[in-house]
């Protein structure tokens, strides 16, 4: 079991983490983008899955690269003892990078001014760190403008033939890669192609290219290039909060089981007043209540009131009134036998049944996206890793 610090005893509320779920995952997807390799990221401890154990299963499943976002993050997994390639890309302006850099870490580059500061960090290192340049073609979030690319990619041609970096990729990320179809992937994949010619007619090599993440990686296949990042696709949620995976070929399965004991349990009669707010009341004849130990402290999406489901008993039951800090109320509906100790699932792998609602279906009934659900999980509930 791994956690940030004080929790919830994992017998009363858990996040189970299943990592031969997880090591499938990343084996279905390497087989579908072969021959391009995989960067498993793990960025947000893992969406919320636990990072270090996270990062070592999808090694074990052959990820050659895991991708985090923050320097703290990379530094973290070589802490841990992980000595492959890792990518990180985002850091501040004045964030020294020299201890990235001593740690071999692949780091991303957007401007002259971050080669710049690579190049300071190399020189402190006294090793050559390798950058991947990002353009800029069509998120309009970080990279290069593709008006000023010719700046950015003299600047690291002048660096590499200095010694002090290694152009190693030029990469980009999609905006629209989860509705597949939509004309701005097709424009972004030429502006990534011209980038990537520019690049190499200003004389560097560029020996990998990546742009596609979970979506992409699915459902366009021209688009893995020499690496695909996989995200949460990795972590057994469908991109696209659909059938894009199966789609491809790919058979998905939700690492994470959020799960908890009922701590009370109770009769209410007609017209009883239920949450904060009383934004909810027992029907005609009442209602049997129980209580779950978790709350929007821990996670649970509080404007998802009244429309979250979640598996007790073999059934669906609702949530219902307002969901608490730390609890939340289940109608467990008439003739109910649960009792103080039932187990309840809030999401996870739907099973043959269907019974278990899934991540997506979270975040259907929330008005978001899969990923947010596993990740604001919060360090509170502890992480229970199997297999």
């Amino acid at each position: 079991m791994t956690s940030a610090g004080p929790t919830i005893d994992p017998q009363t509320a858990s996040a189970l983490i299943d990592l031969d779920a997880l090591r499938a995952n990343v084996t279905a997807v390497r087989e579908v983008v072969a021959p391009a390799e995989v960067m498993m990221v793990v960025k947000a401890d893992a969406y919320g899955h636990g990072m270090l154990a996270c990062a070592a299963a999808a090694r074990q499943a052959g990820a050659s690269w895991l991708g985090v976002a923050v320097p703290a993050e990379a530094l973290a997994l070589r802490a841990a003892g992980d000595t492959g390639r890792v990518f990180c890309w985002l850091y501040g302006p004045d964030e020294d990078l020299t201890t990235l850099v001593d740690a071999d870490i692949d780091v991303s580059v957007q401007s002259p001014g971050q080669v710049r500061t690579v190049m300071l960090a190399a020189t402190r290192a006294g090793r050559t760190a390798r950058i991947h340049l990002k353009i800029d073609t069509g998120l309009s979030r970080n990279g290069c403008l593709p008006q000023d690319w010719p700046a950015l990619v003299d600047a690291a041609r002048r660096a590499e033939q200095g010694g002090a970096v290694e152009v190693v990729a030029v990469w980009s990320h999609f905006a629209c890669a989860d509705e597949v179809g939509h004309p701005g992937n097709a424009a972004q994949l030429e502006a990534f192609d011209r980038a990537v010619a520019e690049a190499r007619a200003g004389g560097l090599a560029i020996p990998v290219r990546h742009i596609a993440a979970s979506a992409a990686a699915l459902s366009i296949p021209q688009s893995r290039y020499e690496m695909v990042r996989l995200g949460i696709a990795g972590y057994g949620v469908d991109p696209a909060d659909g059938t894009m995976a199966a789609d491809a070929g790919v058979a998905l399965t939700p690492v994470m089981t959020l799960r908890a004991r009922l701590v009370n349990r109770k009769h209410v009669t007609a017209g009883t007043g239920v949450s904060y707010g009383y934004r909810w009341r027992a029907p005609q004849p009442g209602a049997e209540l129980g209580l779950v130990p978790l709350g929007y402290a821990d996670g649970i999406p509080r404007h998802g009131a009244g429309r979250l489901e979640l598996a007790v008993g073999g059934r669906r039951v609702h949530q219902r009134g307002s969901v608490c800090m730390d609890q939340m109320i289940v109608d467990l509906g008439p003739g109910a036998t649960e009792e103080i100790g039932d187990e309840v699932v809030l999401f996870g792998a739907p099973g043959p049944d269907g019974v278990v609602p899934t991540a997506s279906d979270w975040a259907r009934w929330c008005g978001t996206i899969g990923y947010e659900i596993v990740t604001r999980i919060g360090a509170r509930v502890p992480r229970v890793l199997r297999g």
